[in-house]
């Protein structure tokens, strides 16, 4: 038996995901009627470091913070702002029904499970379902100004493989402006002392004491100079793995380090496959360029996506008559039309760039039309919603979407997987090599995919 083989037949791992027990819309609500709690005179007993401070770490360490908890917080940018979460534009989704076009809970945990084409969690999807209706209060408690209606209730449009309206949006900087909501009461906590910030620090290591995350080693991007750091709990809110992808919206930053370091320590990696394709990035406009724009999901509430029937069309967009275009989402899925899923709609305009029928000056590209929707709601309503995306999309590729219809092809946006978590969101670290019976020592030696399966 080859090395190989031996290290996988010793090494068989189970796995505990701490999923409660009972009806799936139970599970959340009797997990925190029996889960233990800290009294608030303990909690300033307690450390926790958060690595990474973008929405989820920002948040994290303003919540634990304000809960009394001592929070350590840790960036390597040269502020808790440059997070990628700025980058987000459309939106976020919340069950709250303001449309009353019949949405709910439970329909927003089976979008999102098929959303995930049914390999998702189910329980930990359905808690995000619950706490979609929370999460929207809590940010416009923090300050994020959502747009509104005319009589002062929140606004809601639709997004890409829903059929109701439960997106909440800040126009098309959403990112931007609820990073900046949670960056608020980090820093308020920062100021209170209830948060230490270190920015400029890279993670080098993760410090385990008996099979428990206990502490980080860190280094100062400025001095250079190693740190080590302990904590009763580490906290890993850091960035994915897109730019795996020669293709992608990701910032150069982006460069999984931390969960890479983590995992290189013991805790598993899970669901790759978990990689978003976003639909509508701006392509490529040479062979070189690897770093695509995204222009938001929310485009497609109003903009029709084409190409030319004929794969040699050489006119101008506004001159191919309509029995000569190819609307293929309404097509072939007419129960969303365009805003059909990000990895249906992915492929479909792949598979006809493929054929040779996509557009633009290297044929890499489909049509995103906003023509019918100025004539039927004026230019100044399409302003008023897209107008900054418009003037980027302008600024970048030097056309005017308002008269010709925006260029859109797919490109690697958001990754799911990763580190891999139970119910309560820890990962599980493997304390020793089945085959020394020590630590990972040994394995060390040997390639790095025989050191993992170790």
């Amino acid at each position: 038996m080859s090395l190989t083989d031996q290290l996988l037949t010793q090494n068989t791992v189970q796995l505990d995901s701490k999923i409660p027990a009972g009806p799936m819309a139970e599970k959340w609500t009797s997990y925190k009627e029996n889960m233990k709690l800290v009294n608030p005179n303990n909690k300033r007993k307690f450390k926790v470091i958060v690595v990474g401070t973008g929405l989820a770490g920002a948040s994290a360490a303003a919540t634990m913070a304000e809960l009394g908890y001592q929070v350590d917080a840790f960036t390597f940018h040269d502020s808790a702002r440059r997070a990628h979460s700025i980058a987000a534009q459309g939106g976020i989704n919340g069950a709250k029904n303001y449309k009353g076009d019949g949405d709910s809970i439970h329909r927003l945990f089976y979008d999102t499970v098929k959303g995930g084409d049914f390999r998702a969690r189910e329980a930990n999807v359905h808690r995000l379902a619950e706490n979609s209706v929370d999460i929207i209060d809590q940010m416009v408690a923090q300050g994020v100004p959502f747009a509104r209606e005319y009589g002062g209730l929140l606004d809601n449009r639709s997004f890409g493989g829903a059929q109701v309206s439960r997106t909440f949006y800040a126009r098309g900087q959403t990112g931007q402006q609820l990073l900046l909501g949670a960056y608020q009461q980090f820093s308020r906590q920062v100021g209170l002392g209830g948060i230490r910030l270190f920015n400029r620090t890279e993670l080098i290591d993760i410090v385990v004491i008996d099979g428990h995350a206990s502490g980080i080693v860190v280094r100062d991007l400025v001095t250079g100079e190693l740190q080590s750091h302990a904590a009763h709990a580490v906290v890993l809110a850091t960035g994915g793995y897109g730019n795996a992808f020669f293709l992608s919206t990701n910032a150069m930053a982006c460069n999984v380090t931390a969960a890479w370091r983590a995992h290189r320590k013991g805790a598993l990696f899970a669901n790759p496959c978990y990689t978003q394709i976003h639909p509508t990035c701006i392509p490529q406009s040479d062979d070189s360029q690897s770093k695509l724009t995204l222009m938001s999901e929310s485009l497609r509430n109003d903009g029709r996506v084409w190409v030319p029937t004929n794969p040699n069309e050489t006119r101008p967009a506004h001159e191919v008559p309509e029995n000569e275009r190819d609307y293929y989402l309404e097509r072939l899925y007419p129960s969303f039309g365009n805003l059909a899923p990000r990895d249906i709609s992915s492929r479909a305009a792949k598979r006809l760039v493929d054929k040779g029928q996509g557009v633009g000056p290297k044929k890499n590209g489909v049509y995103l039309d906003f023509a019918d929707a100025i004539n039927r709601l004026g230019r100044d309503v399409v302003e008023e919603r897209y107008g900054n995306l418009f003037e980027m999309y302008e600024r970048i590729a030097g056309e005017n979407p308002y008269e010709q219809p925006m260029r859109i092809y797919p490109a690697s946006h958001y990754t799911m997987g990763g580190l891999w978590v139970d119910y309560e969101l820890m990962t599980m670290l493997l304390r020793s090599c089945k085959v020394c019976q020590t630590d990972t020592s040994c394995c060390r030696t040997q390639s790095v995919t025989t050191w993992l399966r170790c």
